[in-house]
């Protein structure tokens, strides 16, 4: 699965590229379909957010299509699945989590994920935009949770708004550089590589916490 997975990765550039090509502005619908999956429902985190966006710049800047259309659009999707996630926590979290805990959602990302609104409350709505993993369980545990619904609409709109421009503006300028074009793969396996970081580094501190609290 790792295998697959780091391969679709791999490839994300050329599938992209034929996309556009087959099917013009109409791939980025397919491109929002993820976006709004990924933070939308639970069982999703593993899908592909900070180099898709990335990545869908470059493809749209190269191609002539309208990177503000698009930043538009990807917005739109990342505030709905947001919302969408936020609803369902709020009406079936003891259900979803029962259901799902240990084999689609592990007890790590659910820790994680409240360590981070136990440090920034309310803005690890915006925080967790940036962080894979965290971003999908962020809006599904402040549903669950007492945050009400305007202000965690208010975050939402907020991180959507930073995480889909920042990405897709920074692939739509940084395409146009011949470094990056001949490496784009290179640099997809990085951004997923450093946008895991902040995952890695809560649960090394966690594992050390607890061994910590072993006598």
């Amino acid at each position: 699965m790792l295998t697959t997975l780091a391969f679709s990765t791999l490839s994300l550039d050329q599938t992209l590229t034929q996309w556009v090509a087959a099917y013009g502005a109409w791939a980025l619908a397919a491109v929002a379909v993820v976006i709004f999956a990924e933070t939308g429902l639970v069982v999703a985190p593993f899908l592909p957010g900070d180099s898709l966006l990335f990545l869908t710049g470059t493809v749209v800047a190269a191609n002539g299509l309208n990177v503000h259309v698009t930043v538009l659009v990807l917005t739109l999707a990342a505030v709905l699945g947001d919302a969408l996630n936020f609803a369902i926590g709020r009406r079936a979290a003891p259900l979803v989590l029962a259901r799902l805990r240990g084999r689609w959602l592990r007890q790590s990302h659910l820790d994680a994920t409240h360590r981070y609104f136990g440090r920034f409350g309310s803005s690890t709505v915006v925080i967790a935009r940036f962080i894979p993993v965290v971003r999908t369980l962020a809006p599904f545990l402040a549903g669950a949770g007492s945050m009400a619904y305007l202000r965690f609409a208010m975050f939402n709109v907020a991180g959507a708004v930073l995480w889909v421009a920042l990405l897709v503006y920074a692939g739509a300028f940084l395409g146009t550089q011949a470094l990056v074009r001949d490496h784009l793969s290179a640099i997809t396996m990085a951004i997923v590589a450093l946008s895991m970081l902040p995952v890695l580094v809560t649960g090394m501190r966690a594992l050390r916490a607890s061994r910590a609290t072993v006598p």
